[in-house]
C-alpha cells in the first residue's frame, strides 16, 4: 500500500495521533474493520461508541458496523459527536462540555505517487505491522478492547453500561483476564452489572500473546 500523506496539517488542539481501529468480529477468532488517525484511547473512543449504540443507532450493532466501517472509503481522521445524535441533551453536554466537532473522513490525502488512496483496512493479521496502539471489536454483546502494545485480545465493555464512565487509558490496564479498569462509574444511573471481563470470542479465543 502506498504511504498516505494529510495534506494539510492538524491543528495543534486536535493533532494526538493514537492509531486505532474500529472492527466487527469475522469467521473464528479473527476480525476486520478500518483506521482511525486521532483520539484512539478508550476515555475517548469507548463514551462515544456506547452512546452511539444506545441512542443513533438504536441498539442495532449491525447497522452501527455499517457506518463505522462499511460505509468509509479509506479511513476516519476522527470520530465526532455526530456519533451523540438522538441522545438525551443531559448526556450529550456531560460527554461534551457542550463543544461541537464532525467525525471526519480520511479523504483529503495524497500518495507520494499522486494514485488514489486505499482503503485503510485492519485486521487480525495486519493489526502489528499497521503498528495499531488500540483495537475496538464490535460484538453483539458488547465491545472488546484491545490493547496491542500488550495482548492481541482484550475485555468486554458491556453495551449497557453508562457512557458517562470513566475509563482508564493506561495500555496496561487493559489485559483480558482482569476487570474492564473503569476509573470512576457514573453517579447518574444505579451502579450497573460488573461488565464481563472474558474475551468476546469465548467459543475459541486466541491466545493472549503478551507483547
Amino acid at each position: 500500500m502506498a504511504a498516505l500523506v494529510p495534506a494539510t496539517l492538524l491543528d495543534p488542539e486536535n493533532s494526538l495521533s493514537t492509531r486505532s481501529f474500529i472492527a466487527r468480529p469475522t469467521t473464528g477468532t479473527g476480525y476486520s474493520g478500518i483506521h482511525v488517525q486521532l483520539d484512539g484511547v478508550p476515555s475517548h473512543h469507548l463514551p462515544l461508541l456506547l452512546a452511539a449504540y444506545q441512542y443513533k443507532f438504536g441498539r442495532d450493532v449491525e447497522a452501527m458496523s455499517r457506518h463505522l466501517i462499511d460505509d468509509v472509503a479509506v479511513g476516519w481522521d476522527e470520530l465526532g459527536t455526530d456519533l451523540l445524535d438522538g441522545a438525551p441533551p443531559s448526556l450529550v453536554a456531560a460527554l461534551t462540555g457542550g463543544e461541537q466537532w464532525p467525525s471526519r473522513h480520511l479523504d483529503h490525502l495524497i500518495t507520494p505517487d499522486g494514485s488514489p488512496p486505499r482503503r485503510m483496512s485492519v485486521t487480525d493479521e495486519t493489526a502489528d505491522e499497521q503498528d495499531m496502539q488500540w483495537g475496538y471489536i464490535l460484538h453483539k454483546e458488547g465491545i472488546e478492547v484491545i490493547s496491542l502494545l500488550h495482548e492481541d485480545i482484550g475485555p468486554v465493555v458491556d453495551w449497557a453500561i453508562d457512557p458517562r464512565t470513566a475509563f482508564n487509558d493506561h495500555p496496561a490496564a487493559w489485559s483480558s483476564l482482569d476487570p474492564v479498569p473503569v476509573i470512576r462509574a457514573s453517579r447518574s444511573t444505579p451502579p450497573p452489572r460488573a461488565p464481563a471481563a472474558s474475551p468476546a470470542k469465548a467459543h475459541a479465543p486466541r491466545p493472549a500473546t503478551r507483547r
